[in-house]
């Protein structure tokens, strides 16, 4: 199996298990009991939110363990929604957001929040125009992802977050797909809070962390005394460990990002060479270094799919399946895509067990399989 689908989950790497097993044997106690057992806990959390504050440039009181990037992002929004002061109760989310964070914008507004999406231009890049005049007095937080998950386009978070500085508003990064990618320091981001999730740098499902600038008040969303009272239920702990080994395991992220990045731009211009009709989008912006959105002509993208399975090639589609059938990616939407060509999205994304082989393997196979298809489709176009 040639696995090309990196940006929705990894598999968890040797290091990951290897560091998770003993705790799942001999440490399981409850970090919160007072005998000896659970003080060996105790100390097994503190040296894992160590880790994790170490590698991503934060303070160990700025890291509050969830259950994944999802609750980190329910918890960053409502708990500093709630924080803020009256006068300051509208909140602004880029348009382009991940699914599942969009609903939490729509459940904002269902309940009453005024809530405003920062639009995107034809190529994925935000609109820094429209989030500037979105930004004012009355906003409490900005919303806004480090790169999107779709296109890969990397979101100018220095430059929104100079916006949110000078209105005085709290700025939280959704870091999910940008985090174990590229290079990140936390203390010298910008934003007030940054959620990320352990999955998707080769860690285990299950946990994540949203980091909180010291000194921001956060309202909590589940109640309890652990995490500083700022997130109940006793921790993860097998978890938190998993996650600050994944972590730890990354080394130099730019010699490993130019690495997949070279891999990505040989899909590209094979694919290209190979078949003409081949369009990707977002390839002229900054964007993350294994992520390639593409389409084959009109191809559907459960065609391309289906041809991808018989490789054995793990890729997705951009469309979401509903029960009336597939509805058009959001995110293509909101660039101005045509229907029919954002149903044939197709995302090939890269990681760190994604080799050349890999690479031309599927390039030597791939083609074979699409070129008689958009050659039948060329011929029965109007």
């Amino acid at each position: 199996m040639i696995y090309l689908d990196h940006n929705a989950t990894t598999a968890p790497a040797p290091e990951v298990i290897a560091a998770m097993l003993p705790v799942f044997s001999s440490g399981w106690a409850n970090s919160s009991s007072q005998h000896g057992p659970g003080q060996q806990a105790k100390r097994t959390l503190g040296a894992a939110r160590a880790t994790v504050a170490r590698v991503l440039g934060c303070k160990p009181v700025e890291v509050i363990f969830t259950s994944g990037a999802t609750e980190a992002n329910h918890l960053a929004v409502r708990g500093l929604l709630a924080a803020s002061a009256p006068e300051r109760q509208r909140v602004v989310f880029g348009s382009v957001e991940h699914a599942g964070h969009l609903k939490l914008a729509h459940a904002l507004r269902e309940a009453g929040t005024v809530v405003d999406l920062i639009p995107v231009h034809p190529d994925g890049t935000l609109d820094l125009a429209a989030a500037a005049a979105l930004i004012g007095p009355d906003v409490a937080l900005v919303s806004l992802m480090a790169a999107n998950n779709e296109t890969g386009v990397l979101m100018p978070l220095a430059e929104v977050a100079a916006l949110t500085q000078a209105a005085g508003v709290r700025l939280h990064v959704d870091a999910t797909q940008f985090i174990g990618k590229l290079p990140f320091v936390f203390s010298s981001c910008g934003a007030d809070a940054v959620s990320l999730s352990a999955h998707k740098i080769n860690g285990p499902k299950g946990v994540g962390a949203l980091l909180l600038r010291q000194g921001v008040p956060l309202q909590p969303q589940t109640l309890g005394s652990q995490e500083r009272a700022r997130r109940g239920g006793t921790e993860n702990l097998p978890g938190i460990v998993g996650l600050a080994a994944a972590l730890e395991r990354l080394g130099d992220l730019s010699t490993e990002a130019q690495r997949i990045a070279h891999l990505r731009d040989t899909l590209e211009a094979g694919l290209r060479q190979a078949l003409p009709d081949t369009h990707i989008w977002s390839h002229k912006v900054a964007r993350l270094p294994g992520t390639s959105y593409v389409r084959f002509g009109q191809l559907s993208a459960d065609v391309v799919l289906q041809r991808l399975d018989r490789l054995e090639v793990a890729a997705s589609s951009g469309a979401a399946c509903s029960s009336g059938g597939s509805q058009a990616s959001h995110v293509l939407t909101a660039m101005a895509v045509p229907e029919e060509q954002a149903l044939a999205a197709v995302r090939f994304s890269l990681g760190a067990s994604t080799s050349m082989d890999d690479i031309q393997t599927l390039l030597n196979t791939l083609p074979p399989l699409l070129a008689p298809l958009l050659h039948e489709e060329c011929a029965t176009a109007p």
